[in-house]
Formats: C-alpha cells, sequence, structure tokens
C-alpha cells in the first residue's frame, strides 16, 4: 500500500507537543495541534469580559504553548513563516478534525490512565488505516493499545522523538502486539528521508533503547563522582568535546533537561527493571534527593548543578551542597590528547592515563562495555542499533561500541576484568570466532557483528547514504595536508576538507584547484562537502594577521587574488561543482557556496558573510557577489536602491542564518537554483546526484559577467549618510563606519557619476583593494588577534 502524509494531528502542545508539530511544518506537513480546553478564566479574560464559551479562551492552551514555543531559542522552526502551516484547537471542540489526518501522535502527560482516554477518544473519530502513535518515553506500548479495534492496534505503535525534536536527530520505533510490518517499515523509512531522522526500530522494554543506556550512563556517573571525589567541572571537563560529547558534557546537560525528568526515568527504569544486573545503580544518590526537594531542578528553576548569580556561573559543591565559584578542570592525560583531531583515536590514549582521568575513563568505559553488551538482546536484537540511539539521541560522536572498538575489544575485557566486571557471553565468542571488532568496512559499506550468525552483516539502509569516512583511503584520488579528493563513481568527485574547523587556506585552494583541474580533464563534476560537525568557519585568518602584521602586502595581495581566482573557477569551471555546506557555513565557506553551479544545503546550516566581525569586509568574492545577485534583481528604477540596501545589510550585520531555510531570505541561497537536505547523512549522495544530473543534461560552461548594474554616487551617498547617522547614534564605532564605508563603495561600483554596466572583475578588484586597506589599520589587526585568542568578535 502506498502511503502519503500529507496532514499530521500532534494531541498535546506542551514543550514537545509543540516541538514536534514545528518539526512536521518545517518539512511541509499540515499539522493540526490540540490540546484541553481550561477550567477556568485568567483575571485578564475575566476583565475582557470573556467566558468559557469564547473560542479564544477555549483554544487558550495549545496558543500559548505553540507561541512560547515559536519565541523559544534555538528556534524549533526553520523560519517563522512555516508557522502558518500549524492549525490550532482543543480536544473537545475540533477532536472530528482528525478524520482528515493520515497520522495521529498523542503527545500528553506520562500518565497511562490519562493517554488510554485520549486513545479512546481518537477511536471516535480516526478513519480506519489512519497511523496513531505515542511519543511516551516509557511507558510500555502494549498497556496503551489494551481495548481499542484491531484496526487501531494494527496501525498502532510509539515514534519516540527526542527534545528538542527539530534538533536530536533519534526516532525510536516501539512496536506494539499487533503492529503491522508495513506500518513499522513506513515509519522507519520516513524518519530517516523526511524527518531527517536516525530512526532505530526498538523493542518495548522500559525506557526502549536511547534513555535506558543514556540514564544508566547518567546514574553511573553520580555514583562514580561521590566514589571518586570528582567535582562536577571535573566530570563535565572529562565527558564534554574530548570524548566527542556535546560542550553541555553531563553536568550542564541535566540542568537544561531537567533533574526531574531524569529523576523520572531512572524511577521508571528502578521499577521496571528488577533483573537488571545493574538495577540498584538507577537508585537515585542522597545528593539527587537533596536537590530534587529543594526544587533545583537545572534552567527551569534557575539552579542546579549550576547556577547563575549576576554574571558568576557557580558551581554546585556535592559534599555541601552548597554553591561555590567554579574551579577549572586540568589532567595531564587530557593534554596528551590535544594533539590528536578525532576524538575515536583518543580513547586508546584516555584509558592508558596514570591520573585521576585515565582511572575515571577505565572505571565508566568498564562499566559502560558490560552494561551495553548486557543489553543485547534484551533491549536490542543488533550492536549497531545501540551505537545509532547514543549517537542520535544524546549527541554522542561515537557509540560505546564503536568506542570499544576503538580501544580494542580484547584490551576493553581487560579494563572490565580489572574493575570486577565480565562481558556477555557473546563478545568472548565473537572474539572465539575469528572477529577482532564490532564493525568493519568493506567496498565502502559499514559491516556490523551479528550475534546469530556469528558473522560481519552490512548495516541496512546505508544504500540512500554516502559515508565518507567509509571510502576515505580506499577511493581516494589526491590529497594535501588540507583536504582529500575521493571518488564518488558516476564520474564524480567530492573535495573534503581536513584543515582545523575546516578553515580555508592555502593548502585548501590548491586542492579546490586541483579537484576542478582533475574533474575537466577525467570526471564529469564535482562535489565541494564534508560529513565534519561545520562546513567551514571561512578564510585562515591566522595567515592573514601573520602576513599584515609583518606588512607582507605584496604577499597578502597575491594569496586574496587567489582566494578570489579560485571562486570564480568554481563558478566558471567546465564541470558543473555542488558544493554542500552544514553547520557554520561562515566567511569563505560561505563565498564558496555563492559561487556554486548549486548549493545542496543541509537544512542546519547556518551561514554568513561574517567578515565584520574581523574587521574586514568578504574579500573572496563575497561582496562582489551579493552586489551582483543585487543587480540581477533590479527592475525599477525607483526601488533598485532598496534591493542593493538588503543584500548591504546581509554584509554589514555580519547576518547568519538560524536555518538552510533562512538563507535564502538573506539572498544567500537562491530559489529555483538551490535546494535543501533535511537528513544531513544523505547530503553528499544528494549533491553526487545533482551534479550527475547536470553532466548528463549537458552543462554549458558559463560566460563571465560584464553586465553587472551598479549604481555609484546615487548608492555610495546613501550608504554614507546611513553610517554616518549610525555612528552619531553610537549604533556603530568608528571602525565599523571605516569598515561599512569601504563595503559601501564596492557594492556602489565606487563614485560613478551614474548608474553603470561593469564586469565582476573590476568588482573583484576593488573588492580586493579594499580588504588590503583595511588590513592595514591598527583596529581591525586587534579584532583578528581577540578572534585567533578568544574566538569570539571583539568591538572596538
Amino acid at each position: 500500500m502506498k502511503r502519503t502524509i500529507k496532514k499530521v494531528a500532534v494531541i498535546g502542545s506542551g514543550i514537545m507537543g509543540s516541538g514536534i508539530a514545528c518539526h512536521f511544518a518545517n518539512i511541509g506537513v499540515e499539522v493540526l495541534l490540540l490540546d484541553i480546553v481550561p477550567r477556568e478564566l485568567t483575571e485578564a479574560e475575566t476583565k475582557k469580559g470573556l467566558t468559557l464559551e469564547s473560542k479564544v479562551v477555549r483554544n487558550r492552551v495549545v496558543n500559548e504553548h505553540l507561541a512560547n514555543s515559536l519565541k523559544s531559542k534555538p528556534s524549533p522552526i526553520y523560519s517563522q513563516k512555516f508557522a502558518s502551516r500549524i492549525t490550532t484547537g482543543n480536544t473537545t471542540d475540533d477532536m472530528a478534525k482528525i478524520a482528515n489526518v493520515d497520522w495521529i501522535i498523542e503527545v500528553v502527560v506520562e500518565r497511562l490512565d490519562i493517554k488510554k482516554l485520549v486513545f479512546e477518544q481518537i477511536e471516535k473519530f480516526r478513519k480506519p488505516g489512519t497511523l496513531v502513535t505515542s511519543n511516551t518515553s516509557g511507558i510500555p506500548i502494549h498497556f496503551m493499545s489494551e481495548g481499542r479495534s484491531e484496526d487501531f492496534q494494527q496501525h498502532f505503535c510509539g515514534t519516540h522523538f527526542f527534545n528538542p525534536a527539530r534538533y536530536l536527530k533519534l526516532f525510536e520505533i516501539i512496536p506494539g502486539p499487533k503492529t503491522s510490518t508495513e506500518v513499522l517499515d513506513f515509519l522507519n523509512e520516513y524518519g530517516s528521508k523526511f524527518l531527517g531522522k536516525t530512526s532505530v526500530v526498538a523493542k518495548d522494554t522500559p525506557a526502549f533503547i536511547g534513555n535506558r543506556i543514556g540514564i544508566y550512563g547518567i546514574q553511573s556517573l553520580f555514583h562514580l563522582v561521590k566514589e571518586m571525589g570528582l567535582t562536577i567541572e571535573e566530570v563535565d571537563k572529562l565527558t564534554g568535546p574530548v570524548i566527542g560529547r556535546p560542550k553541555s558534557a553531563t553536568f550542564r546537560t541535566v540542568d537544561v533537561v531537567g533533574l526531574d525528568t531524569l529523576v523520572h526515568v531512572a524511577n521508571g527504569i528502578y521499577e521496571n527493571c528488577p533483573t537488571d544486573e545493574q538495577h540498584e545503580l538507577f537508585k537515585l544518590p542522597d545528593f539527587i534527593t537533596k536537590m530534587m526537594e529543594n526544587n533545583w531542578l537545572g534552567s527551569k528553576t534557575g539552579q542546579g548543578f549550576y547556577k547563575k548569580v549576576d554574571k558568576d556561573i557557580l558551581s554546585l559543591d556535592l559534599d555541601t551542597l552548597e554553591y561555590r565559584a567554579a574551579k577549572k578542570a586540568n589532567f595531564a592525560t587530557l593534554e596528551l590528547t590535544k594533539t590528536i583531531d578525532k576524538p575515536i583515536n583518543r580513547f586508546k590514549v584516555l584509558v592508558k592515563g596514570k591520573d585521576k582521568a585515565g582511572e575515571f575513563y577505565r572505571k565508566s568505559f568498564a562499566g559502560m562495555f558490560a552494561y551495553v553488551s548486557n543489553r543485547i538482546p534484551e533491549i536490542s536484537d543488533e550492536l549497531f542499533k545501540i551505537d545509532d540511539a547514543m549517537k542520535a539521541g544524546f549527541g554522542w560522536e561515537n557509540g560505546p561500541f564503536e568506542i570499544w572498538d576503538a580501544i580494542g575489544v580484547a584490551n576493553g575485557i581487560e579494563i572490565m576484568k580489572a574493575e570486577g566486571l565480565e562481558p556477555a557471553a557473546w563478545v568472548t565468542e565473537m572474539l572465539a570466532s575469528g572477529s577482532e571488532s564490532f564493525y568493519s568496512v568493506k567496498e565502502g559499506a559499514t559491516y556490523f557483528y551479528n550475534i546469530p550468525t556469528k558473522s560481519q552483516v552490512k548495516v541496512p539502509g546505508q544504500d540512500s547514504f554516502i559515508i565518507l569516512n567509509n571510502i576515505r583511503e580506499s577511493k581516494k584520488v589526491w590529497s594535501n595536508s588540507g583536504a582529500i579528493i575521493e571518488d564518488l563513481g558516476d564520474g564524480i568527485l567530492n573535495l573534503e576538507f581536513q584543515s582545523k574547523m575546516n578553515t580555508i587556506g592555502g593548502d585548501v585552494l590548491q586542492a579546490i584547484n586541483k579537484a576542478i583541474d582533475l574533474s575537466e580533464k577525467e570526471y564529469q563534476g564535482l562535489v565541494i562537502g564534508n560529513q565534519a560537525a561545520n562546513f567551514s568557519v571561512g578564510a585562515n585568518i591566522g595567515m592573514i594577521f601573520m602576513m599584515a602584521v609583518e606588512q607582507e602586502y605584496d604577499e597578502l595581495n597575491m594569496a586574496i587574488k587567489m582566494f578570489q581566482d579560485t571562486m570564480m573557477r568554481v563558478r566558471y569551471s567546465s564541470i558543473p561543482v555542488v558544493v554542500a555546506p552544514h553547520g557554520m557555513t561562515f566567511g569563505g565557506g560561505c563565498e564558496m557556496s555563492l559561487h556554486a553551479d548549486k548549493v545542496v544545503a543541509a537544512a542546519e546550516t547556518y551561514m554568513g558573510l561574517v567578515e565584520f566581525g574581523v574587521g574586514v569586509l568578504p574579500g573572496g568574492g563575497g561582496s562582489k557577489e551579493m552586489a551582483l545577485r543585487a543587480s540581477d534583481l533590479f527592475r525599477k528604477n525607483d526601488v533598485e536602491l532598496n534591493v542593493l540596501q538588503e543584500y548591504f545589510l546581509t554584509i554589514a550585520m555580519a547576518k547568519v542564518s538560524t536555518s538552510g531555510y533562512e538563507a535564502f531570505d538573506t539572498g544567500l541561497l537562491q530559489h529555483g537554483k538551490d535546494v535543501i537536505v533535511v537528513n544531513k547523512d544523505r547530503q553528499i549522495a544528494e549533491a553526487k546526484k545533482h551534479a550527475l544530473l547536470m553532466a548528463e543534461a549537458g552543462y554549458t560552461q558559463p560566460i563571465r559577467r560584464t553586465d553587472v548594474k551598479v549604481l555609484g554616487k546615487q548608492a555610495l551617498g546613501m550608504f554614507l549618510v546611513g553610517t554616518d547617522q549610525m555612528e552619531a547614534g553610537k549604533y556603530i564605532s568608528e571602525h565599523d563606519k571605516k569598515i561599512a564605508n569601504k563595503l559601501a563603495y564596492v557594492m556602489a561600483g565606487g563614485d560613478l557619476s551614474e548608474a553603470t554596466l561593469v564586469s565582476e572583475q573590476y568588482l573583484l578588484d576593488i573588492e580586493r583593494e579594499a580588504f588590503l586597506s583595511l588590513c592595514t589599520e591598527r583596529k581591525t589587526l586587534e579584532r583578528i588577534q581577540y578572534m585567533l585568542t578568544k574566538g569570539k568578535p571583539l568591538r572596538n
């Protein structure tokens, strides 16, 4: 049966319900969001003379929840315009409308009795064949559908989104006793393809996969922190980015999520998993019980493990339960990993540490390895699902079995034994069978150890992905210190940056030119994309700073010209060039996207020309390109200045899009040309498809533009008056004004006496001249130095 989702109903509009509604709106689905009718009027409603029968009152709960969600940061929605796809209502007046939807998602309070009442109400109006799912985070699915019709039960299961629904990728699908295979297969594919999620089919066990393992990990740390006498700052240092986990690490993450949420799930596991070998570990330590009594739940109550007082962040002393000034955490073992870029390569070093950090890692990994091995087949038959769940639901860069592989399976067992722990029998059987690792890579695909067959089996669902980690060595065509060129097959190459933060320096520029040379001679097209955390934070400003400080202006001029010329090669090569940005795409990374034949951007792309923050203007063709894009939109003389001003402000205000969709609003992406991919894992494969399509359709090398309309003195005068007023009103500094005036000169095409058609090269030359002149300014050098040392912009 072919099933399409055009409209969904979300029942329950709290933080989670509104977040799910917003994410469906993100992908273009029409949403009906319902919640209960209030039982009494507010003071304000009484004063207005409203009654409980007024529609505005009856929909108050849902409307307030959705409004709060849309105002929250980070935003749950790709663009505020998408909120118009959500219609609100209440469960008393509007339940009949669910007869017109394709999928009903229940997101009400975590109480079985209330959920069962909701499902009873849903069944009265639901049309046969409509999907019904629950977003429960722990209530057994088989209890919920008791007493419902056969059709209801066949189309019912759990679909557990993680909060926030837009950003966390885990989508757990939990079948009920009678859920049909067709429904599970559909949801699995829909989650991946349309919702951009990592879909994991889980068993109907307490807390499913993600929370069962995640809460074990946090609870074990709660006990370990006391056992080893560690501070919360030390644990957060040890469990953050150094091991590929989010910056919020452990205790900050609990503060953000809410201690009460964690306690609720931990209690559920303790009560419902009596045979778990680590059952007692899910008992709450005394300090957690005391924090719950004090209502120290984290961000929602203003204090938890951390507390902000004025501008200071205080930390909780777990012995005295009093707040104190935060202490800096340092460990010799962590210093040894500073030269190791990838977290996966650090684990071998970390577990050998001779200090407290090494002891901590050995104890925590020993416990985690033993625990996950014993959860198979209880919570999952396949080990890769546990890794997928932890990466997608908790933001871990590597799952527990991947970490174990990195340390070495046999070595991991030795660490466990030293802590008095044993792995599940299947692990030792795996080693005995000749398999030395949980994963292997063959012919560009990932394989995992399958316990029943005792063999390596291909991880399903990879066919729509290209995983660069799997092909980097076997398909390498060329490399240097900053980039690798890989053969994606079908005549398409991929250029992957390998520099720190994927900055663009001389080695990356050399690689771009080499990739275009190779593509033009022997291939059909080129993708510029990578699968790091961010696409590129821009040009290597350290190199620019050194040249400017040494006053090597000729060399700096040549370096900027090489950057510009390379961007123009991206635009004017004889093969299609597709750029695939994601995450932070700043400065030079953004300029590269501006010059592509097509951009295939991830939905989570934060794109901006941010050069003003370091005291310069976009010098790699970005200023030129924004003037050109404005020129292409000129229609009537009376609006030309307004159009140009919009593009000017995108640069002058260093606007960064909060999603790929928002980049269309700032003019950095173009409708009809550029596309968005919701699932980042599919991005390289999708970019390859577009490059191939263009090549096979008969790609024609573009002709260089000589018809860019610039407005000269008319525009320049308007911009200079504007910057004068901004400085006079103290909105910008004197140096801000200087940079803005230089940008104005470039985008106006200079002080030409009238509107004139000029070439791109003319604009590039005055852009480069403006960039160079700003590099001679002391205040610009101060800004660059501050960014290099502090990692944030300086206003001077």
